[in-house]
């Protein structure tokens, strides 16, 4: 599997000089499988999904967009993702299954119909689909794809790990890491041994009243959980929105992660899961 960060920030974006470095979109990532040239799978649709455009060279997206929750900065992109936004274009989109009860498609037009904005869900061409997907196990084309239910304010959210040609990987950019009980060994089972973990790492210790509240972790608690679950690599995440470039560089220098590789997400920065890391170790 080959990852792309299109998008690293948390809750709203960040332009401006001072974040050109790490990159200024929200939540997006795009996985391509092996053998492929193109991505199959994107996780959330932050304002980095307009990105997977320019990866896919003028041709549609044919494929699946998983959502870990539909909080705006995880689902800005969607109307302005160009390549699904096409007559040719052939898009599943999975939400969390909503305990309310109310259908993908009902929820998500909340957030994108008149007069929050001009077309709804429906006003997308191509071929969309608008499924709920519940915690478990799922095979999504190439992909191995386990959902469990995570901590966070405001709505349902998923953590998701994703599985192929003997490599893995979890993504969980928004959680507020739980001390103890079932939440905590859902974490740590979707973290359990990958490759990459890229987590939520929105807040520094002394910021630690501000994540709870909000539903978000600290770095520390980022690297608690990546400890326990013997990852082979911490990814920072969902960088605060008003951190810049020179400070999360700080950030990263200044951690005390023992032997763990700890990285940023830096936005257009390709990975190929499984390969060894070079560069931004800390020890």
């Amino acid at each position: 599997m080959r990852l792309q960060y299109c998008g690293v920030r948390g809750s709203t974006s960040a332009p401006g000089p001072e974040f050109v470095r790490v990159g200024g979109h929200t939540s997006c990532v795009a996985v391509t499988p092996a053998g492929r040239d193109h991505p199959t799978l994107v996780l959330d649709a932050g304002t980095g999904i307009r990105t997977v455009t320019t990866m896919l060279d003028g041709t549609p997206f044919r494929g699946v967009v998983a959502l870990t929750h539909l909080h705006w900065d995880h689902l800005q992109g969607l109307p302005f993702f160009a390549a699904g936004d096409r007559e040719d274009a052939r898009v599943r989109l999975l939400v969390p299954e909503q305990q309310t009860g109310e259908s993908t498609f009902d929820v998500l037009s909340r957030a994108m119909s008149p007069p929050h904005f001009p077309i709804g869900p429906d006003g997308l061409r191509g071929d969309w689909a608008f499924d709920p997907i519940d915690a478990g196990h799922h095979q999504i084309d190439d992909f191995t794809v386990t959902a469990r239910d995570v901590p966070h304010k405001g709505g349902r959210t998923f953590g998701y790990r994703v599985e192929a040609d003997g490599t893995s990987f979890a993504y969980v950019p928004d959680h507020r890491p739980a001390g103890s009980g079932p939440e905590r060994a859902a974490a740590v089972e979707l973290a359990s041994g990958v490759d990459l973990l890229i987590h939520d790492a929105q807040f520094l210790d002394h910021e630690h009243a501000v994540a709870d509240l909000y539903g978000h972790a600290t770095c520390s608690q980022a690297i608690a959980l990546a400890r326990e679950a013997e990852v082979g690599e911490l990814v920072l995440f969902h960088h605060a929105p008003g951190r810049t470039d020179d400070q999360l560089t700080e950030l990263l220098a200044g951690l005390d992660a023992g032997s763990l590789t700890v990285t940023l997400a830096v936005e257009g920065e390709h990975r190929e899961v499984g390969a060894p890391v070079t560069g931004r170790r800390v020890r």
